[in-house]
């Protein structure tokens, strides 16, 4: 049977529980134990599928098209699982399938309630699909003490009863804030986090207490007196230097020791070499790239977190540092000399995927100054649809065209998919579906065209499988005119049907893709489309 590691956070939001987390199971991994790791979200939407990036960072995809907190891209980063539809759950989705059932009389009658209903639903979540794992992993968003969090602390309590405390363990990630006009370390704070977490019922077995200074034995002997642990269960997190830091920073202060020790298991020491590998790359560099992502979002970078991490993950692959410079699109809407000032330096041009109209303008001048100034460029989603909009505009001879996206137009170069084949048959939406409906989501191949430049990046592959997250397509109709203007399509739906890729033969690196190549990275196995455009980026690099 799994063991169960339940994971909550206390003080304030924001400490790092999905880090801790995949770094637990890293080390864990790294030991020879097999591992999955689950998100248990409090919010009442169903996925974060429609919430704004600004309110949410970026909506992670599984290759079974889940739309998933971005936590579980740290989850696949650190360990290499595969997420999967039923590693992510939230209130809403609870909720959703409770009254479902309720609606279809399922509860013979019954007064459905928190207790038992929804937490026996959060219970079934967290006990599903877990066959041959030695380790489950379980992560609470939010903070103890909010209301929204109540069953599923509740549900951690019925659990640990079922299971046996043998089988299961709760890790508190906690704050030890240091008062700069005391000069010292408070403790306070994490004792009243671990009581009102008791106060529930549920008696954390370890403490991970994140601190920006040293946590003296002495504080760490407080923590444990008033908050029924162990001083060894103390574990201090330090901030570092880069999350890749941080499973190794982990095993040194004994945190999978203890996980170890609570559950009575001997293991060999962890096999540490790749983390050891990923910080001599991180640390040494041999040169510096930089790189402009034009997008819409740029003031959150969490609403980019997997391809900041992709961009590391092609810098780790060729030993270079990556500078980001994160640039607003519509600068460059309102201000032509901008683009060349803010691009001109740079050694490359990505632009990412998004969602409507706000900065179209100024991605498309974006990419224009990529083709015409010979930059290495990579547009992914939508980048890849404002690819196709300026190649049609600027060598195609179509002058008017745009995106259906954006409104009317009489030449949708790019427009609304209602109807596409996946492996479970013919998918069909309609444009007045629910936002959270009609996209395609997941993993799907490709077939790549022979002796093609993305042919070479994925070492001759003829198919590929990448994951999508999108609502719009490029219209096949335009690609005879796309290509008589040099635009070449050179991935395709196994159907022939929907463009995948596009690229410039008659480029240094021009490569634009349908799909999210950045949510399949890790840092020990970097995406070969990033690490062949921060490849092209360097070679700029020494041109300039």
């Amino acid at each position: 049977m799994a063991r169960f590691i339940f994971i909550t956070g206390g003080v304030v939001s924001s400490l790092g529980k999905g880090l801790m987390a995949a770094s637990l199971a890293a080390l864990l991994q790294a030991r020879g134990y097999t591992v999955r790791i689950r998100k248990f979200d409090p919010y009442l939407n169903v996925d974060p599928g429609t919430m704004s990036p600004y309110q949410h960072g970026e909506v992670y995809v599984t290759d079974d098209g889940a739309e998933t907190d971005l936590d579980l891209g740290h989850y696949e980063r650190f360990t290499g699982v595969n997420a999967r539809q039923s590693d992510n759950v939230t209130s809403g989705r609870i909720y959703q399938q409770i009254i479902a059932r309720e609606r279809r009389g399922d509860y013979l009658g019954a007064t459905v309630q928190v207790i038992p209903h929804v937490t026996d639903a959060i219970k079934a979540f967290a006990l599903a699909d877990t066959e041959g794992l030695d380790f489950v992993l379980c992560e609470i968003g939010g903070t103890v003490g909010d209301i929204e969090s109540l069953p599923f602390i509740e549900a951690i309590r019925q659990l640990r009863n079922e299971l046996g405390r043998e089988n299961t363990a709760v890790v508190h990630v906690t704050l030890v804030p240091y008062i700069s006009a005391a000069g010292e370390l408070k403790t306070k704070p994490t004792q009243h986090s671990v009581r009102e977490l008791t106060s529930l019922g549920v008696q954390p077995d370890l403490l991970l207490c994140r601190c920006e200074h040293p946590l003296p034995a002495t504080e760490r002997a407080k923590i444990a007196l008033f908050c029924n642990v162990r001083p060894e269960a103390v574990i201090q997190a330090l901030d570092a230097a880069s999350i890749y830091a941080v499973p190794p920073q982990y095993h040194a202060e004994g945190l999978d020791a203890e996980v170890l020790r609570h559950f009575g298991l001997e293991a060999p020491p962890p096999d540490l070499a790749r983390w050891t590998d990923i910080l001599d790359r991180y640390n040494h560099p041999e040169g510096e790239v930089t790189i402009a992502v034009v997008g819409k979002y740029v003031g959150l970078p969490d609403a980019y977190k997997s391809l900041n991490e992709a961009l590391v993950h092609g810098g780790l692959a060729n030993r270079v540092k990556v500078a980001v410079r994160w640039i607003d699109a519509e600068v460059f809407e309102q201000d032509d000399s901008a683009i060349t000032a803010q691009l001109e330096p740079m050694h490359g041009i990505l632009v990412p995927g998004g969602f409507g109209e706000r900065g179209s303008e100024g991605k498309i001048a974006s990419v224009r100054f990529a083709r015409e100034r010979r930059l290495p460029f990579l547009g992914i989603c939508l980048g890849m649809q404002m690819a196709c909009i300026e190649a049609a505009r600027n060598t195609a001879g179509v002058s008017g065209a745009s995106s259906t996206e954006f409104g009317p137009t009489d030449e949708p170069v790019v427009g609304i998919i209602t109807e596409w084949m996946s492996s479970e048959g013919l998918q069909q939406r309609s444009a007045q579906g629910d936002l959270g409906g009609t996209m395609r989501l997941g993993a799907y191949e490709a077939v790549l065209a022979g002796n093609s430049h993305v042919s070479r990046l994925y070492n001759g592959a003829t198919r590929i499988s990448e994951r999508h997250r999108h609502r719009y397509e490029v219209n096949v109709a335009y690609r005879e005119r796309l290509e008589q203007g040099g635009l070449v399509f050179s991935g395709m739906s196994p159907d022939g049907l929907l463009p995948e890729i596009v690229e410039r033969p008659d480029h240094p690196w021009f490569v634009g893709v349908q799909f999210h190549p950045e949510l399949k990275s890790k840092p020990f196995d970097p995406h070969p489309l990033f690490a062949g455009f921060i490849a092209a980026a360097l070679r700029q690099s020494r041109l300039v």
